[in-house]
């Protein structure tokens, strides 16, 4: 009975997203898809080639001041250079030992190859050294990594007293600077080796996330071997050593850590919090338990209670993130798991931009969605009413008793406690309810309610995102880069609209990766122009634009509506405010070519060559046109000779349009003439292939088959005649003779056999000339080649 009471609603939801993803199907189609191959041929992506028999490569830290970019993955540690990550790469190798390896394999937990040393802490600890953590095949453990450009003699290959070793993994000979190299510094500090319990969790399978702020540690990890306790920490430093409530499903309950980062709340930087983003489990009573994406925050100077949470949070609350579509019954369809978070900078340090990459829980169907989030709409909800449990059934309420002072959640020292300097001066009773508290009743929305980019009805999931501030003729613009578990990434502008409506436009869609494999981080260098990826079979990074493969026309350029690029007056390059405004051309918001193209929409018509293909009567034959975008609409038209009037070619029984090209069944005579294909988008239309197709009679066709010794077909009848598969092969290289010089040469053999009268009309496909004529139009052929010859030799 259950199942039947479900049945309908589990309907409607499939029915919504259906519905839903049928309105987005044209929006997330890229207008370019490179392939892995393609994307190399550009010569903008650069894979990073050294073998290391390693797996999990994570981008854990950008160093943009020292350009270098620090990378962790199974045994070994890598500092890669901004520019070029094959540039010789300084690269760290830090396994376990084999006894710690053999203990880790005997406990059962080498399933999947975890009994290694995954990098997954990498934060700076001082100006020449950082603070790297790994999992130690379930022992976590800590050290040091002295990093500089202190003069050093030559090292291949350099042992740590501690068990690491650095290479430089290059070849010297390959560099341009191999004394240069000498400069770098790169290795282990021997001796010293912390214990990583509380800084990076034991099961690589378990993300962890860190932030490391003014010489103190603050992790989100897992702290067991069972990975059963999970907690926010902060050690080293001053401070005293804290943690969330232990085994308490109210402050975290199965939590997977996504993000972490310091935003402060007003100038006094007592007020300074630190915010955690991570996804968590919520179990209601009578329902099964279901992802929640979460934030919640911690003050820096949290000193934990007196007598009440001793070495714990005082200050800890989470908020419960939403990212819903609205449907127009009421029913939010929720993309309830939290995958990756951006946190977009701006003027205003107190007020960033959060973007936040979303999935669907549970296998009723497949979907992704990104939502922003005002800083502004999360500070509303932490001031908002606190969630508290009562009645038979122990339902979430809003809290509506007194609420001590200092309100809960207030760091102290800050605008509100000046007089208070720590949270041990708190009362009790701010400490009680804060243990029994730390949940906020209202949820965080989205600006507008809704997310930013949906996709649903599609065969992948989004993983990553970052983003970035590009500075367009028409306007700033957002840019998103979202990674994808297929190994791609994706490039989206999104545009407002009227009425709170929004445009997305996927720009391009590029395979990273030679192998499909998920992306698991993503770091960004406005600076340099530069994406770079990791994955679990390595990183890669390529450029953030690739405007010359959108087109050789202006038309093109500007209907890629892409804000990296513009029309400089020869091709599409990038763009810059310094071109003369004169010949740029760019137009992201509207990508009107009639407008923004005046004066050169014209060439792209005559620059089109006109091509002949030929068929033969009672055969197939295909005329090929594909639009570089899938949002052109392409249209076939055919003029015969000696016509001006053009008829547009629709499918019937013996035309197919497909999304390739034309294909023509069983050809008649009457289908020779001009085809061209034209392509259709913002208005703009522009012929892409201009092709003269000749039909040949089976007569003509079966005549030169044998006087050119080739296999015959049957005797002629009536029907349409259909060649066999090795006449194809003789009339394919008979047809592919420039100007039908095979052809020409029968003719001249006929008539001249014939005293220049030919009998049989089926023979006239050069009706009217004569032997002379025939032979003067080999010899134009023949000089041309000559001078083509003569013309090389003398350049």
């Amino acid at each position: 009975m259950l199942l039947d009471a479900q049945w309908p609603f589990q309907t409607l939801v499939v029915l919504t997203i259906w519905a839903l993803g049928s309105q987005c199907d044209t929006l997330s189609t890229p207008r370019v898809f490179l392939s892995f191959k393609e994307l190399r041929s550009t010569g903008t992506a650069h894979h990073f080639s050294f073998l290391l028999n390693s797996t999990d490569y994570r981008i854990l830290r950008m160093d943009e001041d020292h350009d270098r970019m620090y990378v962790g993955s199974k045994d070994y540690i890598l500092s890669l250079d901004l520019h070029d990550i094959n540039k010789e790469p300084l690269i760290i190798h830090w396994p376990v030992p084999p006894q710690r390896k053999t203990e880790c394999i005997l406990s059962g937990k080498d399933t999947n190859g975890e009994c290694g040393n995954f990098i997954r802490l990498i934060e700076p600890w001082n100006r020449t050294h950082l603070y790297v953590c790994g999992t130690g095949a379930y022992n976590p453990v800590c050290t040091y990594v002295n990093r500089g450009r202190k003069p050093q003699a030559p090292l291949h290959l350099q042992t740590a007293p501690s068990g690491g070793r650095a290479s430089r993994a290059a070849d010297l000979g390959d560099t341009a600077d191999p004394m240069g190299a000498q400069e770098y510094i790169f290795h282990l500090e021997p001796g010293r080796v912390d214990s990583g319990k509380g800084k990076c969790s034991y099961d690589p399978k378990l993300n962890s996330v860190s932030a490391l702020i003014n010489g103190e540690l603050y992790a989100g990890v897992y702290i067991d071997f069972m990975g059963t306790d999970s907690a926010i920490f902060r050690t080293l430093g001053k401070q005293t050593a804290m943690r969330t409530d232990q085994y308490n499903s109210r402050w975290l309950n199965d939590p997977s850590f996504v993000h972490v980062h310091l935003i402060p709340d007003s100038a006094e930087r007592n007020d300074d919090k630190l915010y955690f983003f991570f996804r968590e489990k919520s179990s209601e009573m009578g329902q099964s338990p279901i992802a929640q994406s979460r934030i919640g925050r911690i003050c820096l100077n949290d000193d934990g209670g007196h007598c009440c949470l001793v070495n714990k949070w005082s200050t800890f609350l989470k908020a419960r993130l939403i990212c819903s579509v609205p449907g127009a019954d009421g029913i939010e369809t929720h993309f309830d798991e939290l995958r990756d978070v951006y946190i977009q900078q701006t003027q205003d340090t107190k007020n960033p931009v959060i973007y936040g990459v979303f999935s669907v829980s549970g296998s009723v169907f497949k979907g992704s969605a990104v939502c922003v989030y005002s800083m502004a709409d999360i500070r509303m909800v932490f001031n908002g009413p606190f969630a508290h449990k009562e009645g038979p059934n122990y339902q979430w309420v809003a809290y509506t008793g007194k609420i001590p002072y200092p309100r809960p959640g207030t760091c102290p020292g800050g605008t509100f406690t000046p007089n208070m300097k720590s949270t041990k001066d708190y009362p009790d009773e701010v400490i009680n309810f804060m243990r029994n508290h730390p949940a906020m009743y209202n949820a965080v929305y989205p600006v507008h309610k809704r997310p930013l980019v949906v996709r649903t009805n599609v065969d992948y999931e989004f993983t990553t995102i970052t983003v970035d501030q590009v500075t367009a003729a028409d306007g700033n613009y957002e840019v998103l880069f979202l990674g994808t578990d297929r190994g791609t990434v994706q490039k989206v502008i999104v545009l407002p609209r009227d009425d709170l409506q929004t445009e997305e436009l996927v720009l391009e869609e590029v395979e990273v990766f030679k192998v499909p494999t998920p992306i698991t981080t993503m770091k960004i260098s406005s600076k340099r122009q530069q994406l770079y990826v990791g994955s679990a079979v390595g990183v890669t990074h390529l450029a953030l634009h690739r405007c010359d493969v959108y087109g050789e026309a202006c038309a093109d350029c500007c209907l890629a509506r892409d804000p990296y690029c513009a029309w400089d007056g020869k091709s599409c390059s990038r763009y810059s405010a310094s071109q003369k405004r004169r010949s740029r051309r760019q137009d992201v918001k509207y990508g009107n070519p009639i407008r923004q193209c005046r004066g050169y929409n014209s060439n792209a018509n005559k620059n089109t060559l006109e091509m002949v293909q030929y068929g033969v009567e009672g055969s197939s034959t295909f005329l090929e046109c594909q639009a570089r975008s899938p949002h052109a609409a392409i249209k076939w038209h055919l003029q015969k000779d000696n016509s001006d009037r053009k008829k547009e070619m629709r499918s019937d029984g013996r035309v197919l349009r497909t999304e390739q090209g034309l294909l023509l069944r069983s050809l008649q005579s009457s289908d020779s003439g001009l085809y061209q294909c034209t392509a259709t988008e913002k208005n703009f239309k522009h012929t892409l292939v201009k092709l003269q197709l000749v039909v040949l009679s089976s007569r003509a066709v079966n005549s030169i088959l044998m006087e050119t010794g080739g296999p015959v077909a049957a005797p002629l009848q009536s029907s349409p005649w259909t060649p066999s598969a090795g006449q194809y092969k003789d009339l394919l290289n008979i047809l592919s003779q420039p100007e039908m010089g095979l052809i020409n040469q029968y003719c001249q053999d006929y008539w001249h056999y014939s005293n220049g009268s030919p009998k049989d009309p089926a023979l006239g496909a050069v009706k009217g000339k004569d032997l002379k004529e025939l032979k003067e139009q080999k010899k134009p052929r023949n000089r041309r080649n000559h001078n083509e010859e003569t013309g090389t030799q003398e350049t």
